[in-house]
């Protein structure tokens, strides 16, 4: 339940574009902590946190437990995206390793660009 759970919080915190460690703050938390409930690996949520997250993301209590039928399609959606290019990369790597090396770095770059982006907000 906590692994769901915490996917939740980490879909619902992306959303809203607030870092990790900025939510933490918010919500007088370690980093740490949020990252491992986030993550699954804790055991224990207080209530009064579970409060303070629905004030911070603007969500109901629901809506940490109710994904819409959008979200599951838009999933999978992407899921089977990345496979495919996770694919094309392999065969593209087999050819040409080269140009697999670079596309993938491109990629690990933009996404790097982004977190330090979301996290500087």
């Amino acid at each position: 339940m906590y692994t769901q759970l915490g996917k939740r919080i980490r879909m619902l915190r992306l959303q809203k574009g607030v870092g990790l460690n900025e939510m933490a703050t918010r919500l007088n938390v370690s980093a740490g902590y949020l990252s491992n409930l986030e993550t699954g690996k804790t055991e224990t949520i207080q209530l009064s946190l579970i409060q303070n997250l629905q004030e911070e993301l603007n969500v109901t209590l629901s809506d940490f437990f109710i994904s819409t039928n959008k979200e599951n399609a838009n999933l999978k959606e992407f899921i089977f995206r990345l496979n495919h290019v996770n694919d094309l990369l392999k065969d593209l790597n087999n050819n040409n390793p080269e140009l697999a090396n670079y596309l993938l770095s491109v990629v690990e770059q933009g996404i790097d660009v982004f977190n330090s982006k979301v996290l500087v907000k």
